[in-house]
């Protein structure tokens, strides 16, 4: 793991915000740095080459959406300068009312 994706890792495992994350879960042919199942809630914590591949993770966001999956993705440097902020926006999509339900 990336020091921002080991940030992340440390405020989302083991229930800490009352949601049951994975890391490095297989969807399909994706492996997601982050999901909570429960909620269908993707999270993926972008390094320096995802600026090159804006059009490879638009595409893999929008196979993820066709299955079902909502996906938030952050930069290294928004974790790292702003770790609270985005625990807060990650707390903000599992919220009971964003549970989603694949049939």
């Amino acid at each position: 793991m990336t020091e921002a994706e080991k940030a992340v890792w440390a405020h989302i495992k083991s229930k800490k915000l009352g949601v049951k994350f994975r890391r490095q879960h297989v969807i399909g042919p994706y492996i997601v740095d982050f999901v909570a199942l429960e909620y269908n809630l993707v999270i993926e914590i972008d390094g320096g080459i995802h600026k090159k591949q804006t059009l490879q993770d638009k595409e893999r966001s929008f196979n993820l959406n066709q299955k079902g999956y909502k996906v938030i993705r952050f930069t290294n440097e928004e974790v790292l300068n702003d770790i609270m902020s985005v625990i807060g926006q990650i707390q903000d999509q599992t919220r009971p009312d964003q549970r989603m339900i694949i049939s």
